[in-house]
């Protein structure tokens, strides 16, 4: 999603009459857009942005914005503009689409404007940069509200976009000739079309889509495993023009941790699922998303992580360490994991990963 709305930034640099650059000692603008997920993310940011100082001194014309997750938080914006002054635009995640008349503000004074929430722009274009891939987001926000995750604070709650502007936007990008995959995208696209009035199913959507004249196969992400439902399941099946893929984040093998987690789902309904899916697709390539040392996760509760893994026998999968998001319920939690632990559950994870890859080959 963040690549997307790199491209969006793209296109808006370029109609104020930018090119990009390698070099950021040739550049006129230089945009971070940043990622509020995991800590390291946000360290990063800040260590990106700190190193421009000197350039900023020799280059006074130099604009420099950060927008995204991060800056949505008004206490990283204000971190921001106290611990390094000389960035020109912060914004966050709702008035992205008002940057190219940011630049022109900044011209004369510096910007800070923190939207708390924001209509979708139909009207908004990309200059589309991966490859053969073409994103297309149908929602944004989330209504989920994992104990973990700062998603819903920073992209407020889900807002579907309406049928026939989706259709329009595959359209135009049919009608370029250069994209071979559409990936749809959102939070959670399983509940796509739950606010819209008559409300509309996510496999509708697929139906409709794939309805569409043109040589081109569909993909989506990110799944979550409390609205897979069967007529999905027969999509990705049936549907000729549907990818045999499906990331689907289980986070925890253990269901304390996944009910603490607020995942709304246990592990033997994220088995079933998998079953189902294996069984009419056979061939269907399975990937997922881990979170290790969860606050009070013991080694045995991590041991079902494992052995889920195990049982699945995914393609690939995607771990991650526990980290802290201020804000969010398990942030608050008393039985935090000590970083030493959680570096040797999550190597632990990786390797028997390693190791059921070695042994498909």
């Amino acid at each position: 999603m963040n690549v997307h709305e790199s491209e969006k930034i793209a296109y808006i640099l370029e109609s104020k009459g930018y090119k990009p650059t390698d070099k950021r000692e040739e550049a006129d603008i230089i945009v971070f857009n940043t990622c509020a997920i995991r800590e390291g993310a946000e360290d990063r940011v800040f260590g990106n942005v700190g190193a421009l100082k000197k350039l900023k001194s020799k280059k006074k014309d130099l604009l420099i914005a950060v927008c995204g997750c991060s800056t949505q938080k008004q206490s990283t914006a204000d971190y921001i503009r106290k611990t390094f002054p000389f960035v020109d635009i912060v914004i966050g995640t709702f008035n992205l689409s008002r940057l190219g008349d940011y630049i022109d503000q900044a011209r004369s004074q510096k910007v800070l404007e923190l939207w708390q929430e924001g209509e979708i722009d139909e009207e908004q274009m990309y200059l589309r940069s991966s490859g053969d891939n073409a994103w297309v987001n149908i929602m944004y926000g989330c209504n989920n509200f994992c104990s973990y995750c700062i998603v819903p604070y920073v992209r407020g709650r889900e807002k579907s976009r309406e049928v026939q502007n989706i259709l329009d936007e595959i359209k135009r990008i049919v009608k370029e000739g250069k994209y071979k995959k559409i990936t749809l995208l959102g939070q959670n696209v399983n509940s796509y079309g739950k606010d819209l009035k008559p409300q509309v199913t996510f496999s509708e959507l697929i139906r409709k889509i794939t309805a569409l004249e043109g040589d081109f196969l569909l993909t989506f992400m990110t799944s979550h495993p409390k609205d897979i439902t069967d007529d999905l399941i027969d999509e990705i099946a049936y549907n000729k023009k549907v990818i045999k893929s499906l990331h689907l984040p289980a986070q925890s093998g253990n269901n304390r941790i996944l009910k603490l987690m607020n995942r709304s789902y246990t592990r033997e309904k994220y088995l079933e699922i998998i079953k189902k899916l294996k069984a009419k697709v056979p061939s269907i390539t399975l990937t997922s998303d881990f979170i290790v040392g969860f606050p009070t996760e013991t080694e045995e509760e991590f041991c079902d992580t494992l052995s889920l893994v195990k049982e699945v026998g995914f393609d690939s999968i995607f771990a991650f360490i526990y980290s802290p998001r201020e804000g969010t319920v398990a942030a608050k939690m008393e039985g935090q994991i000590p970083m030493e632990e959680k570096r040797k559950r999550v190597n632990r994870l990786l390797k028997l990963e390693k190791e059921l890859q070695k042994g498909k080959k």
